[in-house]
């Protein structure tokens, strides 16, 4: 028999009892879906954990102000609060030789008037590092110049957000716009960045000098003479990472007087950290996702296996019949083993298609990022070809290895 013959004569079989052909395959179309989402979700979610890392940086500590609190939860003072200085950054930059950037920083809210446009934004109060450190680079115009951090100058940069909404398709260099009620001269303009590892848009921001910051936006804030929010820190060696957050820390520690067992009033953030737990997170996931899938797919193979062993109790007259008119053990070894991969091809056709809508159902209805692609198809295709041919082989086998006159006996 040729394979046209195999294959008609496995269509015309199934047919026959096409209704248990369509339940069999049922565990192998639920089995393949899951597998269509469980790797759409998770290279969708490499792919933003990707971003998230070339976003933030994996070579990168930040250092935030944490204070300590007094005996029940007393609140303190914002000076207890602020805890973090420009002297502490200065001290990171000279003491510890690993690290490559380091800058202070200053942030809050204002509203940019420029004539008739107003928009809301955040303003970042920055120290010249700190655009190497958060990978930024101009679009238009020029940087920040010593005088500038040093005199509270009133120059800012706008992100790319900022300036469209208030200049559209004009680059706003030159022209002055208010920050609150503070009027700053436009020098540049950022390129822009898109959305954020967490769904912000890094563009909405106007960056100025960290005095400008503290002197000219902080208001009535009452911060006390060149505090800062944030330190942020790279090292040129992501190996030296962890080595440099342990000098930071104790660093730190003495400069603020922190007597041995006392709590810091700073914290040091390692994204390389966050990012393998994502990452940690993301694998434990993939991991549930592939037990359901493999568990579908052999409850799909095992009730192939099972249906065909049916069939071949079924028709073990006709496999003697077979064999009496020339068809050798190949030839019906092949014709089982044509059904069982043909019910599980068809349930792996209907699974892509199930599968599919499902991520794109589990992408729009949840924040759960997905990429689907030709891969993923693929695979699929694979896993329901292969769960065929090793359930459908034992049953195969043993239709080929009955004796022809002890079959046709059959009633």
């Amino acid at each position: 028999m040729n394979f046209a013959d195999i294959l008609r004569t496995a269509i015309f079989a199934l047919r026959g009892n096409w209704l248990r052909s369509a339940l069999t395959s049922l565990g192998v179309i639920i089995g393949i879906a899951a597998v269509i989402v469980m790797v759409s979700v998770g290279q969708g979610t490499q792919a933003e954990i990707d971003k998230l890392v070339s976003g933030l940086g994996s070579q990168r500590l930040d250092i935030s102000p944490g204070a300590n609190r007094g005996a029940g939860g007393v609140r303190m003072s914002s000076s207890s609060f602020f805890t973090l200085t420009e002297g502490d950054v200065d001290a990171i930059r000279n003491e510890i030789p690993e690290v490559q950037y380091v800058a202070g920083a200053l942030r809050g809210g204002t509203q940019v008037v420029y004539a008739e446009n107003n928009w809301s934004s955040n303003w970042q109060g920055v120290q010249p590092d700190f655009f190497d450190i958060n990978g930024w680079t101009l679009a238009n115009g020029e940087m920040f110049d010593a005088q500038d951090y040093s005199s509270a100058g009133k120059e800012v940069i706008l992100g790319e957000t900022v300036r469209r909404e208030l200049f559209g398709d004009d680059s706003g260099i030159g022209q002055t716009v208010r920050l609150g009620r503070v009027p700053f001269t436009v020098v540049g303009t950022l390129a822009p960045k898109g959305q954020g590892g967490f769904g912000q848009d890094q563009d909405d921001v106007v960056m100025v000098p960290l005095e400008t910051g503290r002197r000219r936006l902080m208001g009535m804030m009452g911060l006390p003479p060149s505090a800062v929010m944030q330190i942020s820190l790279t090292v040129a060696d992501a190996k030296d990472l962890t080595y440099t957050q342990g000098e930071v820390e104790a660093l730190l520690r003495q400069r603020h007087k922190i007597k041995p067992g006392d709590d810091d009033d700073f914290t040091v953030r390692n994204i390389s950290e966050i990012v393998a737990t994502r990452t940690a997170t993301t694998n434990l996931m993939s991991k549930m996702l592939g037990a359901v899938a493999s568990i579908c797919l052999i409850i799909g193979g095992i009730g192939i296996m099972n249906i065909m062993l049916v069939s071949v109790t079924e028709r073990i007259r006709e496999i003697g019949l077979r064999m009496a008119v020339g068809a050798g053990p190949g030839d019906v070894r092949r014709q089982f083993l044509a059904e069982a991969m043909l019910i599980s091809l068809i349930g792996g056709v209907i699974g892509i298609a199930v599968g599919i809508v499902g991520a794109l159902l589990v992408s729009k209805f949840s924040e759960l990022p997905v990429a689907l692609n030709e891969k993923v198809i693929g695979l699929a295709t694979a896993f329901s070809i292969a769960t065929g041919l090793f359930f459908g082989y034992y049953p195969a086998r043993k239709a080929s290895q009955l004796d022809p006159i002890e079959a046709l006996r059959q009633q």
